[in-house]
């Protein structure tokens, strides 16, 4: 599996369930935050999305994740802030993702392989931080906009925008998160939609364990 196809994977992993035009395949991702163009009430509402996502501390819930090159899955999502995730795949994949507080883990079963990626090389780890800051330099925000009661906010890891923009749908009264989509360097774009998510509920830290004995780490 490509470096790339992974990120975007990574990053579909739907916390719940347009913005700037989609890089072409080999552009850079502009690197200017756009948040002192939006107006004080476009500003505001970046902060009410801001405060929602710090707000979400677990969820659990069913996944659906569409590709743009015609594939996909659904699953069983976890998600423990700080630094945790689990995503398990309905048959027939045979995919497991694991976010274990420093590592994001990719297990492809059937091949027998395993893929290590640290959380700060992936904009995941933007969304999974203990503490969420929009206007964190280490982000920036490439893109903006709202229409009929939806709100869509993009960003980008500000040192390396080439791993891929991630784009937030909101609702915006009220507030909340109903999909994410990114677009990778090969302008393959994954969306993620959430279904009877279950908010703030305990999940047992044993589910973002992973072990792979003998296996072989790349990165």
């Amino acid at each position: 599996m490509r470096r790339s196809h992974l990120f975007a994977l990574a990053l579909a992993l739907g916390l719940l369930a347009g913005g700037v035009p989609a890089p072409r395949a080999g552009e850079t991702p502009a690197q200017t935050s756009i948040l002192p163009q939006l107006t004080p009430e476009q500003r505001a509402f970046v902060a009410r999305a801001e405060a929602f996502l710090n707000d979400l501390r677990s969820v659990q819930a069913r996944f659906l994740q569409i590709s743009s090159t015609g594939n996909y899955a659904e699953g069983t999502v976890s998600l423990l802030r700080p630094n945790r995730l689990r995503l398990d795949y309905d048959p027939p994949a045979e995919i497991l993702v694991v976010a274990n507080g420093s590592h994001l883990i990719y297990n492809d079963k059937k091949l027998d392989q395993v893929t290590y990626i640290g959380l700060d090389e992936t904009p995941l780890g933007v969304l999974l931080r203990d503490h969420i800051v929009l206007s964190d330099p280490q982000i920036t925000l490439t893109g903006y906009r709202e229409a009929g009661g939806v709100a869509e906010i993009s960003l980008v890891q500000t040192k390396d925008p080439g791993q891929g923009t991630l784009t937030l749908v909101f609702t915006v009264d009220p507030v909340d998160l109903r999909q994410w989509r990114v677009l990778d360097a090969q302008n393959i774009e994954v969306t993620v939609s959430l279904f009877d998510p279950r908010r703030d509920i305990k999940l047992d830290p044993k589910l973002f364990q992973f072990s792979a004995p003998t296996q072989r780490r790349d990165r």
